[in-house]
């Protein structure tokens, strides 16, 4: 049996409830093998977001490209960009990417 792998793009919520997180513990939940690249990092809880601090463009991209260039990624699921740059480096680097967005 293939198990499906998925790829989420997004920025990590401390609390566990949104992003990163909550991504896995879906993909987990039903089976789906489940990698990730972080964006960005917020310091949140159940009543706020207190800070965020955006990844730079290089990570992100650096992120992507070890995902992509090792694991057959069949959908990716795009979250919290950010910015207008961070959009633009994201599609940069999934382009060509034959699978399910």
């Amino acid at each position: 049996m293939r198990i499906a792998k998925a790829l989420t793009i997004a920025g990590s919520d401390s609390g566990g409830g949104a992003g990163i997180q909550a991504d896995l513990k879906s993909f987990s939940a039903r089976g789906v093998y489940g990698t990730s690249v972080i964006t960005a990092v917020t310091a949140q809880n159940t009543m706020a977001v207190t800070h965020v601090e955006g990844l730079s463009g290089d990570s992100v991209t650096a992120q992507i490209r070890a995902v992509l260039d090792d694991i057959a990624i069949d959908t990716i699921k795009i979250g919290m960009l950010g910015t207008a740059s961070m959009i633009d480096v994201v599609a940069d680097a999934i382009s060509g990417f034959d699978g399910a967005i």
